[in-house]
């Protein structure tokens, strides 16, 4: 996955904030207009959201003479990627784990305990967040909390777990 610069991260967070998922998607006349603050010339947004189209970030649809743009992903599917993409530079991903679960608030563990211990509990109908509610309680019998998961051998997976996403 590709990072992105500041202005192309501006522009990602307009269509995020602004397209629904069902939308016909946005201008760029709308986005520039949406980029309070900044004296953006029109030409500039084009290229950024030409430049994002190329990278995939964005999908666009042609509409008369000009485009409709909107976001290819949404906005926490492009940070999980770039989350896996991290865990991709190398060393050992589980210690890289380890230690980003020893660094989450108690919320933050709370709705990673729900995701992991009930895969029934993600929302894949497209209206959710895509993991279970966080102050929802585990379901009996759901296997081990995400402490016991991290505490083991760092760079031993438990039996039947494999590397792969």
């Amino acid at each position: 996955m590709t990072r992105l610069g500041d202005l192309e991260r501006a522009v990602m967070d307009v269509l995020w904030d602004v397209v629904p998922g069902t939308s016909d998607g946005v201008t760029v006349r709308e986005v520039a207009d949406a980029l309070d603050g900044r004296e953006l010339a029109y030409t500039t947004v084009m290229t950024v959201l030409d430049r994002l189209a190329g990278k995939g970030m964005v999908q666009r649809e042609r509409e008369g003479r000009a485009w409709r743009y909107r976001p290819a992903a949404s906005r926490e599917a492009h940070i999980a990627q770039l989350m896996l993409d991290a865990l991709d530079l190398g060393g050992s991903r589980d210690a890289a784990l380890v230690r980003f679960a020893r660094s989450v608030t108690g919320t933050e563990a709370e709705v990673l305990r729900a995701a992991l211990g009930n895969e029934t509990g993600l929302d894949t109908t497209g209206g959710g967040t895509g993991v279970a509610e966080p102050n929802a309680p585990s379901p009996a019998g759901s296997g081990a909390d995400l402490t016991d998961r991290v505490d083991g051998p760092v760079g031993r997976r438990p039996a039947g777990e494999t590397a792969e996403r």
